[in-house]
């Protein structure tokens, strides 16, 4: 007797549409070497009804809520806006429906809120979408966010980034369930990577620079000379104060040390010039002050996670 797992996905109003497709695309076409289906897949609303999507048209699935009881794997997909993104709190069928569920639950991107407001992430670690992260935890304080990586994998209760994020943990899911064999096919036939490296901060953009009355001159004049050497002494006597007052003020007004600072800027500076020249990568090194290729693929990677040419394919393709 073959036993497919059960997967329920729940499509709330104003789900992400993208996303709603996923569990079916990735996960339901997982096979064993029999080529015979691992999962079985069915989307559910509340009531049976239709609902509409952020894509502004309306789906209407065979199911309610109710096979959500019986399913071995629950996937709430992201929504667009809402009571649990906007109060952190569940509508009651909503939470009437999450309530005493004993299936491993899933959310994708701002399915995360959902999982949150229903009291599943206290004390656990997750992640959503990094634009929605501040949102997050001003909502739910007790929740461990980590807004940089593509996912959390806490057992029996699992969360994704946003979107594409949200393809990385069904193929986490096949694999860890199946085995990598078996994920590496779903992959193959969805022309997805089958892992990607490092996690959100690759793509989110760069902090736009904090004015601040009095250090601002400098931080300006170091941004032209990211390419030099520059030591604490150095930006305190161009800003004519102390290290110590100077670094006071400079914390102050950056809410960071100043060669976190100037690390950070030149992490910036190194992924602009990333994305849009074909410049080397020892050029690269060279110009925003890391000196080697190594010290540069040392402080991207402590950054956001991946090496320089890594990130150079990601927006840049064959091209870099």
């Amino acid at each position: 007797m073959h036993d497919r797992h059960e997967v329920a996905v729940l499509a709330l109003p104003q789900v992400v549409a993208f996303e709603l497709g996923l569990p079916h695309k990735l996960i339901g076409t997982a096979v064993d070497d029999a080529d015979r289906p691992l999962y079985r897949v069915r989307v559910a609303t509340l009531d049976g009804g239709p609902v509409r999507t952020s894509a502004g048209y309306r789906v209407l699935p065979e199911h309610d809520a109710s096979i959500l009881r019986t399913a071995d794997t629950v996937i709430i997909p992201g929504i667009y806006g809402g009571s649990p993104m906007e109060r952190g709190a569940l509508e009651p069928d909503v939470a009437g429906a999450l309530d005493g569920l004993s299936a491993r639950m899933v959310s994708i991107c701002t399915g995360a809120f959902v999982l949150a407001a229903a009291g599943l992430l206290d004390g656990r670690p997750a992640t959503t979408h990094w634009m929605h992260a501040d949102a997050f935890r001003a909502l739910f304080p007790q929740v461990k966010l980590d807004a940089d990586v593509l996912y959390v994998d806490d057992g029996d209760v699992l969360t994704s980034a946003g979107n594409a994020a949200g393809i990385d943990l069904m193929l986490h899911i096949v694999r860890r369930d199946h085995g990598a064999a078996v994920a590496n096919r779903v992959a193959r036939r969805s022309v997805v990577a089958p892992w990607r490296e490092g996690g959100q901060s690759q793509f989110m953009e760069p902090l736009p620079e904090v004015d601040g009355a009095r250090t601002a001159p400098t931080r300006s004049w170091v941004l032209e000379r990211l390419h030099e050497p520059l030591a604490l002494a150095d930006l305190a006597a161009h800003a004519a104060m102390s290290v110590r007052t100077f670094t006071r003020h400079f914390r102050e007004e950056t809410g960071m040390s100043p060669a976190r600072w100037v690390a950070t800027q030149r992490v910036a500076a190194a992924r602009r010039l990333l994305e849009s020249t074909d410049l080397p990568v020892e050029r690269i090194a060279a110009e925003t002050g890391f000196g080697t290729t190594a010290s540069l693929r040392q402080h991207l990677h402590a950054a956001i996670g991946v090496a320089p040419l890594a990130y150079r394919r990601t927006y840049r393709g064959s091209a870099g």
